[in-house]
């Protein structure tokens, strides 16, 4: 759910109705907050300052705020020279690249300027942003730390560096023909045309949307200006491990939205649950059980361990079409069906077929792999349903 504010009103009202304003701006300014009371005033300031002596803008600012951001950014909007937007989202969905996301469906101009309101990101780089774009015939320009003439000195600390150039090699390595011709692929600041993306295309999950937008809609013509990365004007960084985790989890869910990556995930991931299944054999056999019952309770530890795995990392954003304990009754049906097929699969390739005990495993186990794949993703993970508010109201 979300509320617009508008200014000057009471508790409840809308703080800036953009509506109102006949003609929209050549640039929309996009910036997602989240407890930023401090820079509001600050960052208002130097757009004003920079951008409509060179460029007509508005600004959205779609806030997931608890603290008083949206009534300040209220009151610094009655002194702004162009129109000034406030969505309060009750619920902060999709996280930061989720606002972003709000924020260019409300956009009303030709090109969409997306910046942090830390003030991080300099407001006087915003008509270069455009101007480059324009010039250049671009759908998308990135603000770049780490080409001639840009820096990350405001990056605190020799750990944020790290992270962050780390961040940079994986999804360049992740994905180097989408990221190709764009070196700094985790930059938070970058202008866009509206007409080169597609908003409902983009599952943003965390905050970093430009990954997001070059990955699944990537404009033919991408270009870069450089930019020194600032200080933070007030408050602290929002970046946090939890953040961290978040961030890797898109990166697998980017990685995996072709059918070969998902099976070769659901691959891997089946490999790791030979670990527990190994354990629980361990251990219940050490007790005295029967190798037997054992094996067949030890494989429930591995089923588990896959259901918990596949759930988070490969089909997390399929969960919303069945409940939990239906999606895990399904999961486990066909887990276990594996071990109950693969045998006659053998017998009948050695029998009927003349096949070595060796390659009929081999070949028993391809086969039944990808039928617990095909399976899994059909039967467990439909696709979500468009429009479908039982199934959002029942994910887990």
């Amino acid at each position: 759910m979300s509320q617009e504010s508008t200014v000057p009103g009471e508790l409840g009202e809308p703080a800036v109705r953009a509506a109102e304003i006949a003609e929209p701006g050549a640039v929309t300014i996009v910036v997602p907050t989240f407890n930023e009371s401090a820079n509001i005033r600050e960052l208002l300031h130097r757009i004003t300052e920079s951008v409509p002596t060179r460029l007509p803008c508005e600004v959205v600012f779609v806030d997931d705020s608890t603290d008083d951001t949206p009534e300040v950014i209220s009151e610094a909007a009655r002194d702004c020279p162009f129109p000034v937007t406030v969505l309060h989202r009750e619920e902060p969905v999709g996280g930061l690249g989720g606002a972003v996301v709000e924020g260019m469906r409300r956009a009303s101009s030709d090109w969409i300027v997306v910046m942090d309101g830390d003030l991080q990101h300099p407001p006087s780089l915003v008509p270069e942003l455009v101007g480059t774009g324009e010039r250049a015939h671009a759908g998308l320009v990135v603000a770049s730390r780490y080409i001639k003439g840009g820096s990350r000195e405001g990056l605190a600390g020799g750990y944020r560096i790290a992270v962050s150039r780390g961040a940079t090699w994986l999804t360049k390595g992740l994905f180097p023909r989408r990221l190709r011709g764009i070196s700094d692929p985790m930059s938070g600041f970058f202008a866009i045309r509206r007409s080169a993306v597609t908003a409902e295309a983009l599952k943003p999950l965390g905050y970093k949307i430009l990954l997001e937008l070059a990955v699944r809609s990537r404009p033919p013509t991408v270009t870069e200006v450089p930019f020194v990365f600032q200080d933070r004007f007030a408050g602290e960084s929002k970046s946090t491990a939890r953040e961290g985790f978040r961030f890797l989890r898109h990166l697998l869910g980017l990685r995996t939205a072709s059918p070969v990556a998902r099976m070769l995930v659901f691959g891997l991931i089946g490999a790791t649950g030979f670990l527990p299944n190994l354990v629980g054999l361990w251990a219940l056999t050490k007790s005295g059980m029967h190798y037997v019952p054992a094996e067949i309770l030890a494989n429930q530890l591995g089923v588990a361990w896959n259901f918990l795995l596949i759930e988070h990392l490969l089909f997390r954003d399929r969960r919303m079409h069945r409940n939990w304990w239906d999606r895990a009754g399904r999961f486990a049906l066909l887990a276990n069906a594996d071990l109950v097929l693969r045998i006659p699969l053998i017998a009948l390739f050695v029998h009927k077929f003349g096949m070595g005990a060796v390659s009929a495993t081999a070949f028993a186990l391809v086969m039944t792999f990808v039928l617990r794949f095909v399976g899994t993703e059909a039967l467990v993970y439909l696709p979500r349903r468009k429009g479908s508010r039982t199934a959002a109201r029942r994910a887990v």
